[in-house]
């Protein structure tokens, strides 16, 4: 009996690991697509972030020399104000350090060449009119 328990906790922990191998090989593939792109923390899902990578790089990209972060924050955040709903706040820079609470699967922390981006959303509760 103990033989075949330890076979089963082999065979599972096997099973494990091939499930982890294909989502970081998924996980790469995405990211081939938009190159330089490096996802530090995450909790959204991967059709939001790729949305994330390719407005901050088509933003980037059309600057001039300089990275001008306020303009990148403030696209960003409007792009996914109107996209998906209110309130989604973005920091941009090359250092800076945060401490944030999102809403779930709203929270995006990647760095494109060498520009550090933090996307997150939270909740919008209205005023109560007295």
């Amino acid at each position: 009996m103990e033989g075949s328990a330890e076979e089963e906790l082999e065979r599972r922990s096997k099973f494990l690991s091939s499930l982890i191998q294909k989502k970081k090989a998924i996980e790469q593939e995405d990211q081939h697509d938009y190159p330089n792109v490096r996802v530090r923390a995450s909790d959204m899902p991967l059709a939001l972030q790729n949305r994330a990578f390719r407005c901050a790089r088509d933003h980037l990209d059309s600057m001039p020399s300089k990275l001008d972060s306020k303009r990148l924050a403030l696209a960003l955040k409007k792009e996914f104000d109107s996209s998906y709903g209110p309130a989604w706040h973005c920091i941009v820079g090359t250092s800076f350090g945060s401490y944030v609470t999102h809403s779930i699967g709203g929270f995006l922390y990647f760095s494109i060449d060498k520009v550090y981006i933090l996307l997150f959303k939270t909740a919008v509760e209205p005023l109560e009119q007295s």
